[in-house]
């Protein structure tokens, strides 16, 4: 349970939150036509006959399209349901050339599903939770206005008429912004893996209409929601549910009434704006479309997409707690995002054959270097690394060298910033550079007799149970030795020394 609360005047407040993400269904056609998805095109040149409702032009369904939204919905667990039919929602507006858009009210091709959200303390989630999925529908996409290229008049691009849309349609289950920000990146993270969308949102390829309404805390009874349309990125959506649930209890706590509306964000003032009255189904009057039949999937089909699925998410993240004995941090961080665990499993397993180990026994040192240290080298060299040198041979060659005990992990990250520069072998550049680790048992114990030679009173002082003075030996040993000596034979050494 979420501990997210709004303080009002009157006393405290919880904020109900329901989402509808509309993503772009990966595909290279459009749902009716064929005609290309290519996105960045020039206006108007990726509209069919079909696309630009020229009479008597019929609408074929897209395979693919509909492939990619049953496998969108057997990835969240929910009810594929083999009969559904398309509707007409009829509205007038200038960039639907049709007069209506083609969408799924009555019978969608997905029913109930559901997605796990992570505990996040830090974030304000204190436990796992699950978030229902009411439904998942296909639609066909409108075209879009340009206020931008007339001093008096606005110009409409149709590239984006038909293009497949699933519309995918949460349960009222988040009680904060945080919640629902877990739930939009989860929700993204599993479209990516199944790739049924790319989850763009900068793009616009996936974008929510952020349901929000408020009540009392303890109250059974609902709130009126408002709709907030089209937000195009994790921290918007988590932004209007702030300003609009503030909103919304400041206005009653003025005696005021929430209206039933849909409204806008600008992000330029991160503040929402009416925008019109909200619509029920009734004023679109849906009705079937007498130019579909309705879609009847067979046993085959399911099977075919559901034997195409990858190892998702949940799953990932299960086998690399378990099986590869990960923390849980690690590995929910390197499964969040289909390039990032595509980039540690090569790794993991170019790690485990060049050093001869199995994958669990090399699986931590290799997420800490795919998540914080590879990432945080790149950063630092900014233009001048050049990613082409960042092969997973290479990085192996790195952690061998670490592995070995060769290197410290501040010399592994100077040897890769070579690596990145030039493309130099790893090997060569420890040898050539300097930078090795000095095992030399010989020349450690030479700086550790004079450190502890010129500190004999904290040898006293640490002989008497100040234990935590070992580490001010360790340092002066370290520095002594300009950070080159091997930690482990130091610390061997001196607790023989020091007794």
């Amino acid at each position: 349970m979420s501990n997210y609360r709004i303080q009002g005047a009157t006393g405290e407040w919880e904020v109900v939150i329901g989402l509808e993400v509309h993503a772009q269904v990966t595909s290279h056609a459009k749902l009716f036509s064929g005609a290309s998805t290519e996105f960045g095109a020039e206006p108007n040149t990726q509209v069919s006959l079909v696309d630009a409702a020229m009479p008597g032009m019929l609408p074929v369904p897209n395979r693919e399209c509909i492939r990619q939204a049953v496998r969108t919905g057997m990835a969240i667990e929910a009810q594929i349901n083999k009969w559904s039919r398309f509707d007409r929602k009829n509205y007038f507006y200038a960039d639907l050339p049709q007069g209506y858009q083609i969408s799924q009210l009555y019978h969608p091709i997905v029913g109930h599903g559901q997605l796990l959200i992570e505990a996040d303390e830090k974030a304000g989630i204190p436990e796992d939770k699950i978030i229902g999925i009411e439904r998942i529908h296909v639609e066909q996409d409108a075209g879009k206005l340009m206020h931008d290229q007339h001093p008096t008049m606005s110009y409409v691009d149709l590239n984006r008429s038909g293009v497949a849309l699933m519309e995918i349609v949460s349960d009222p289950d988040m009680t904060s912004p945080a919640e629902a920000g877990a739930y939009v990146r989860k929700l993204r993270s599993i479209l990516r893996y199944v790739g049924s969308c790319d989850g763009n949102m900068e793009q616009g390829s996936m974008r929510a209409d952020v349901n929000v309404s408020v009540r009392k805390v303890g109250d059974p009874e609902l709130g009126t929601r408002t709709e907030t349309k089209n937000v195009n990125s994790v921290r918007f959506v988590m932004a209007v549910i702030e300003g609009e649930a503030r909103r919304q209890v400041d206005l009653i706590e003025e005696g005021g009434t929430v209206v039933q509306e849909t409204r806008l964000y600008d992000p330029d003032k991160n503040e929402t704006r009416s925008m019109r009255s909200k619509e029920d189904a009734h004023d679109y009057r849906y009705f079937p479309d007498p130019d579909l039949l309705p879609i009847d999937l067979d046993d085959a089909f399911l099977e075919e997409c559901r034997a195409s699925l990858p190892e998702l998410p949940d799953a990932k993240r299960a086998r690399y707690t378990g099986e590869l004995g990960m923390n849980d941090y690690n590995a929910a961080q390197l499964t969040l995002e289909v390039e990032t665990f595509a980039r540690f499993e090569t790794l993991l397993a170019e790690t485990a054959k060049l050093l001869g180990k199995s994958e669990s026994k090399v699986a931590t040192q290799v997420a800490n270097w795919t998540l914080s240290v590879a990432p945080g080298v790149v950063k630092s060299l900014g233009g001048e690394a050049k990613l082409e040198f960042a092969t997973a041979e290479a990085q192996a060659a790195v952690l061998k060298l670490v592995d070995s005990g060769e290197v410290s992990g501040g010399q592994s990250k100077e040897i890769y910033e070579i690596v990145l520069k030039t493309g130099r072998d790893p090997a060569e550049i420890a040898d050539t550079e300097g930078l090795k680790q000095q095992s030399d048992t010989g020349a450690i114990e030479a700086e550790i007799d004079k450190v502890i030679a010129a500190n004999q009173d904290k040898v006293e002082q640490y002989k008497g149970g100040k234990d935590k003075l070992f580490g001010f030996f360790v340092g002066q040993t370290m520095k002594a030795m300009q950070g080159k000596a091997n930690p482990q034979v130091v610390n061997e050494l001196l607790k023989a020394k020091l007794g």
